[in-house]
């Protein structure tokens, strides 16, 4: 069974930065992508950044150039890292780990982010 665990989450004033970390484990293949999601209270969850299996990645233009997505090694392809720079309280939200493995989105518990003076 897939498990995906995520870290790195917590409390952090506005323009502070955090970094979120997620590893999956429980299959004998890597998964094809991986991503983080996020989801703030009444809204739609959003995909904030994705990285595949070839190191393509992108991230939403809501956070391009405060967040950065990446791996801990270009060989490792079951771990994905969210690094967060100026945080907005807008940026509040529980962040979800994501992975495809053979056509299935397997998802993490979620780690709250809080961005409050």
């Amino acid at each position: 069974q897939v498990h995906l665990v995520e870290s790195g989450g917590g409390l952090v004033q506005p323009g502070g930065s955090l970094r979120l970390s997620c590893a999956a484990s429980g299959s004998a293949i890597s998964p094809v992508a991986m991503a983080w999601y996020r989801q703030s209270p009444g809204k739609e969850r959003e995909l904030v950044a994705r990285l595949s299996a070839g190191a393509d990645s992108s991230v939403a233009d809501s956070v391009k150039g405060r967040f950065a997505v990446s791996r801990d090694n270009a060989r490792i392809r079951n771990t994905i890292n969210l690094q967060m720079n100026n945080l907005r309280p807008e940026d509040t939200a529980v962040y979800y780990c994501a992975a495809v493995i053979r056509g299935t989105t397997f998802w993490g518990q979620g780690t709250q982010v809080t961005v409050s003076p």
